[in-house]
């Protein structure tokens, strides 16, 4: 009889981005116990179609890019890293801050 093989329950991190107001854009960040990185995406893209159709909000479409990262088994805690995203750029530090992250359109708090 062939073993069956037990799913874990994981933490991941899902990052979701949506258009508001046509032209401002929220990259949104949850966090899932599921049992595998597909099933933290479905699960996160349902809850983005949830929060982009609510009835308190207007004009914010889930636009589809979804990204995730594994946490790990263990609950996460002060100073868990919940996302790592790495990119290649040839910009030197601080174009590439300006670039990606310093563009002066930030709606920041």
């Amino acid at each position: 009889m062939p073993q069956q093989e037990v799913s874990v329950n994981r933490w991941y991190s899902v990052r979701c981005v949506f258009e508001w107001n046509h032209g401002v854009f929220e990259e949104r960040f949850t966090l899932w116990l599921a049992t595998s990185l597909d099933d933290a995406i479905q699960r996160a893209e349902r809850e983005a179609l949830i929060y982009a159709s609510d009835d308190q909000v207007h004009d914010i479409v889930f636009i589809g890019l979804t990204q995730a990262c594994e946490i790990g088994e263990e609950r996460p805690e002060s100073g868990s890293e919940l996302f790592s995203l790495l990119r290649d750029s040839q910009l030197p530090k601080e174009e590439y801050l300006a670039q990606f992250f310093d563009t002066g359109s930030e709606h920041q708090q």
